[in-house]
C-alpha cells in the first residue's frame, strides 16, 4: 500500500502569493483547519514543500 500524507491548512491564504493560492487549490484545500489525505508522490511533496509555512503535514 502506498504511503499517504495528511495535509492541514493551518493559515489563511489571504494576502499570500498568487502561485501559493493556486497550490492550495491544487491540493484540494479550501479553508483553514481543513484536512485532506493525499498519496505521497514527488509531485505532492513538491507542492507541500513550496507552501510548507501554511501547512501541517503528517505521514500516515
Amino acid at each position: 500500500m502506498a504511503k499517504e500524507l495528511s495535509v492541514t491548512l493551518k493559515k489563511s491564504p489571504i494576502g499570500k502569493i498568487g502561485k501559493h493560492k493556486s497550490i492550495i487549490k491544487g491540493l484540494g484545500l479550501k479553508r483553514p483547519n481543513e484536512t485532506v489525505v493525499l498519496k505521497d508522490t514527488p509531485q505532492i511533496r513538491g507542492m507541500v514543500n513550496k507552501i510548507s509555512y501554511l501547512l501541517d503535514v503528517k505521514e500516515k
